[in-house]
């Protein structure tokens, strides 16, 4: 499992939310993309694969989860009421992608890798 955001830890991956090309370009080379919403950013998306940006998609759903497999994203960021389906999705299906959900302690961490997620992300 991958920790990011606990101060213990190097920050192996830096997730940089855009909303644009123009803020794309303006990411350093070390930056993961954050798309926080699939079908408000789908352009931009499109924009990322096209030029193998890697990058992450908050997901709402299940489909979400499909559409963003399909769009070939690095990171999918569930919502920790689905994380468990979204991790069973995924390998049953050998995305790729890992699967990683928000988390707001890191009291959470246990629970989350007992259920096999990829990784979390801390937001103090």
């Amino acid at each position: 499992m991958k920790i990011i955001g606990h101060h213990w830890i190097e920050e192996s991956i830096r997730f940089k939310a855009v909303e644009s090309i123009e803020d794309i370009n303006k990411t350093v080379a070390n930056d993961t993309i954050l798309f926080n919403n699939l079908s408000k950013d789908i352009e931009i998306i499109k924009y990322a694969d096209k030029n193998s940006l890697p990058f992450a998609i908050k997901i709402e759903n299940i489909k979400d989860v499909i559409f963003a497999h399909n769009l070939n994203t690095n990171y999918i960021i569930a919502p920790k009421n689905i994380a468990k389906i979204v991790q069973d999705i995924a390998q049953n299906y050998l995305f790729d992608a890992q699967i990683f959900v928000e988390i707001s302690s890191e009291e959470e961490i246990e629970y989350f890798a007992k259920l096999g997620v990829d990784g979390v992300i801390i937001s103090y």
